[in-house]
């Protein structure tokens, strides 16, 4: 199959905007809980479709009262919190357009979306991200950023202060100027490549996509009687979407900025669904393994895994065999439950989103009760562009197109988008526009797939990150990086070999698993990780897990040299962006020495 369109589910007004979908809320039920807000570790307070609006009616009163008019850029740089998301729609009701900063942007990144957006106000979580607003400021000169007001402290109160004078006729009034072709949000991209572009974003490709996805089988995971606990950068595209969604379902929501908070904030919360990226849940499947291993129940665990995997597989080519049957069954009561506990004892589907998943990732959560449902996008298509759903879920694709969308597979392979979800152009660069759409109005997504029979998608590959070897072997590193980062001790794989003899790779290590791994090793849990990539165990280890990794692709395609870094990929030192995805030019700009020492020591041990 090389074009499939799944048709529109529901008919959605053109003159829709997205203050309407939580109006909707509150005229339907507006005692219903839309937020649960964490004032204090485990203890949240529910929040009303209706309390919800009132605050948000009072901010956007603030803004107008501070000058802020119709089309006028108000950014947000904070952590997801429950503010994130009462900003955001405050400035959609005073007719504004929202610019997300992520909270870990450096004063360079920050002065460029100011200006290049033209941003007039700005909300910073705290004094120290006001400082680096300001910093920016001052360094790049910047004429038009005229307010700053920090989330915690008194800025939230200063703004409401401010809207006195304003009536609610005058926010009504400011809510409905905006139609669903209007624009809704510039989101910057997290700059994998280059400068970070901004996605202009509308009404319509939020209350649409949103509309049509509860239109479909989504609508039974994401409903009135349903939660979530958002942990993911509500700065990013997926996280802003869900919120959205979960509004126009009426679905709970609850917030967490400190992911080391996230199990204890899930037991209490016990949310329905996730949403996560597939690092998430490599790290929710190794900490369970470590967790059996050093309780001596390993061998337990690897056969409780094992029968998920087979159970899953089986039950997706539609016959379950007795004894597995059986077997899945004991293994129910004995690890996946506590599973699913660790989860809130309540989550039956997660969304995944952002990089491939892993085929027997997916196999592992749907034998253990819960399934996840990988999707497929960029900022430019709102997030999904393609999803698995509970009517139509095959793991080890992205699933089909959401209703009002259409994939399209061009003959060098490349990912083609159209649809409700696709966005309007980027900010001040009608050049790139002229590139990334066809002649015929298709979005060009630069990755690499296949569509099959049932219409589902399979991710191959970056169309710009395939590497050329030497011999001219054309090599996608993602399917090979996905596989070593699965290992328990592995944090990220960085697949080289662009014009080289053969493909090699750069490997760290994680910090958080590794001190468990050492002591069952027998090796001291705090050995510094410059001592650990000499060790011989766990350079044997990693080499195991290549060696796994290479069962999968060809011997041109296959890893023959690798070398462990000293230090990790992180967003702090600017190698991940704010979804954990590479920064590939980058790691090789930053890490060319050991690249260049990678090879020289290969052609050294060969000669």
């Amino acid at each position: 199959m090389k074009e499939i369109a799944t048709p529109p589910a529901v008919e959605v007004p053109a003159d829709l905007n997205i203050t309407d979908l939580l109006e909707r809320q509150v005229t339907a039920d507006p005692a219903n809980i839309l937020f649960g807000r964490q004032l204090s570790p485990g203890q949240w307070t529910d929040v009303s479709a209706a309390e919800f609006r009132d605050q948000v009616v009072k901010i956007a009163k603030g803004l107008i009262g501070s000058g802020i008019e119709v089309g006028d850029r108000v950014a947000i740089m904070a952590p997801t919190r429950y503010e994130w998301t009462l900003l955001d729609f405050a400035i959609w009701y005073a007719g504004a357009i929202t610019v997300p900063v992520y909270e870990t942007s450096s004063p360079s990144q920050v002065a460029w979306i100011v200006e290049d957006a033209g941003v007039k106000l700005l909300f910073a979580e705290t004094q120290n991200h006001q400082r680096i607003v300001e910093r920016a400021v001052a360094q790049e000169k910047l004429q038009g950023l005229g307010q700053i007001h920090t989330i915690e402290g008194a800025g939230l109160d200063d703004i409401r202060a401010k809207g006195a004078g304003i009536t609610e006729d005058q926010v009504i009034a400011r809510r409905n100027v905006a139609a669903g072709a209007d624009l809704a949000t510039i989101i910057y991209t997290s700059g994998t490549t280059g400068r970070p572009k901004g996605c202009e974003l509308t009404h319509s490709n939020f209350t649409e996509l949103s509309l049509q996805a509860l239109g479909s089988s989504l609508g039974s995971v994401v409903h009135k009687d349903a939660s979530t606990v958002m942990f993911i950068p509500l700065a990013h595209v997926f996280a802003r979407f869900i919120s959205v969604l979960a509004v126009a379902g009426g679905s709970r929501v609850g917030h967490t900025s400190d992911i080391k908070d996230l199990v204890d904030d899930l037991g209490t919360f016990e949310p329905t669904f996730l949403l996560a990226v597939p690092r998430v849940f490599e790290k929710i499947y190794n900490a369970a393994m470590l967790k059996a291993e050093s309780e001596g129940k390993g061998s337990i665990f690897a056969k409780a895994a094992d029968t998920a995997i087979a159970w899953s597989r089986a039950k997706q080519q539609g016959k379950v065999p007795f004894t597995l049957g059986l077997k899945h069954t004991v293994f129910d009561k004995l690890v996946y439950s506590k599973l699913r506990a660790r989860m809130g004892g309540q989550v039956r589907h997660a969304v995944s989103g952002g990089s491939p998943l892993g085929e027997r990732l997916g196999h592992f959560f749907y034998g253990v009760g819960v399934q996840i449902l990988e999707g497929y996008g960029l900022t430019e298509t709102t997030a999904p562009l393609t999803v698995n759903t509970p009517e139509l879920s095959k793991i080890g694709t992205v699933g089909a197109p959401l209703p009002g969308c259409a994939v399209k597979i061009a003959e060098d392979g490349e990912i083609l988008g159209r649809g409700i979800c696709v966005f309007r152009g980027y900010h001040n660069r009608p050049e790139l526009d002229q590139e990334i759409f066809t002649e015929n109005g298709w979005f060009r997504t630069g990755d690499v797939g296949t569509l099959d029979s049932d219409g589902c998608l399979t991710i191959t590959g970056r169309k710009k990150e395939i590497l050329v070897t030497a011999a001219g072997k054309n090599v996608s590193p993602a399917q090979l990086e996905d596989l070593i980062r699965a290992d328990a001790i592995v944090s990220q794989a960085v697949v080289v070999g662009d014009n080289r003899p053969f493909v090699a790779a750069l490997i760290t290590l994680d910090v958080d698993t590794l001190p468990q791994w050492l002591k069952r090793q027998g090796l001291h849990p705090e050995t510094p990780v410059t001592d650990l990539v000499k060790d011989q165990k766990i350079i044997d280890h990693v080499q195991s897990v290549i060696d796994r990794a290479n069962e999968s692709v060809s011997r041109a395609e296959s890893i023959r040299e690798f070398r462990l870094l000293h230090t990790d990929f992180t967003i702090e030192s600017g190698h991940l962006t704010p979804s954990l995805k590479i920064k590939r030019p980058l790691v090789m700009k930053d890490f060319a020495e050991e690249v260049e020492a990678l090879y020289a020591d290969a052609a050294r041990n060969k000669a």
